[in-house]
């Protein structure tokens, strides 16, 4: 299995929650922006990257935003950019 939290930046975690918090007001986003906050003071849990994924995956339209405004989180909800295996199955 691949090591999911190598990709974790908590300055560039911390600059994501400041950006979506400010511009988008989207339902579902507070969900996400909470992951983020827990994933910001514990980088190296697996699972909470596991459960940003998840809450991505159900953002639907808002997921534009998200990259919009935060595009330094794509690595840790982006793996498979075609959808073919989700974070933590490899």
């Amino acid at each position: 299995m691949n090591n999911i939290t190598a990709n974790v930046d908590v300055e560039k975690i911390e600059q994501a929650i400041d950006m979506l918090s400010a511009n988008v007001k989207a339902e579902g986003i507070e969900s996400f922006i909470s992951i983020l906050q827990a994933i910001k003071q514990a980088p190296e849990n697996e699972s909470l990257v596991l459960q940003l994924y998840d809450a991505f995956q159900s953002l639907g339209i808002t997921q534009g935003a998200v990259l919009t405004y935060a595009p330094s989180i794509y690595d840790l909800i982006v793996v498979d950019p075609f959808n073919e295996i989700k974070p933590g199955s490899e």
